[in-house]
């Protein structure tokens, strides 16, 4: 009968210690390229990654994760193009701070291929989310109206400038949310 408390209290012990291993295990980095995309991401933009959140400044991150969660704020998913098709923004970096560029790119699955084109370039580490239809207005007056049918990307350096892109069914449109 002692020896079974022994081993008992052994295994307990030893639950407990592992289950506080895993609960302080960081969470698992959702900044994953889709199958496939990764290869033709970096042979497209060699020497560019996702933008992660440890790539944000502490501010920023903060900021991100308080409306975003741990979601990727590099890669997101997005019926862009209204077809239903795999559609993903990205934002790829390169270089480091304070000389860091930054592309917004659009990966369309098209067939057994994928179109990818490059929507901006900027400098920093801006974030990348989409956001329903509807109707946006610009922060301009020459600025016009945008009426998408379709789900929005938004390109936000925070703090400093936020950028709508929305497909028109011919072309994409953006408009400035902040500046």
């Amino acid at each position: 009968m002692h020896t079974k408390s022994k081993i008992v209290c052994a295994g307990t012990f030893y639950l407990f210690a592992l289950i506080r291993v895993v609960a302080a295990a960081p969470p698992p980095d959702r900044c994953e390229y889709p199958p496939g995309l990764h290869d033709e991401i970096s042979k497209k933009y060699p020497g560019t990654h996702l933008v992660g959140l440890a790539d944000l400044e502490e501010y920023d991150r903060k900021l991100y994760r308080k409306d975003h969660g741990t979601r990727c704020p590099g890669l997101v998913r997005v019926n862009f193009y209204g077809d239903g098709k795999p559609t993903y923004a990205l934002v790829l970096i390169a270089g480091e701070n304070p000389k860091r560029r930054a592309q917004l790119v659009v990966a369309h699955q098209v067939g057994n291929d994928r179109e990818i084109r490059s929507l901006e370039t900027t400098d920093g580490t801006p974030v990348v989310w989409r956001q329903g239809p509807g109707k946006y207005d610009g922060m301009y007056e020459e600025e016009q109206q945008i009426l998408a049918r379709n789900p929005v990307i938004v390109f936000c350096g925070y703090g400093s400038w936020a950028i709508l892109y929305a497909w028109t069914g011919a072309e994409v449109k953006k408009i400035w949310l902040s500046d």
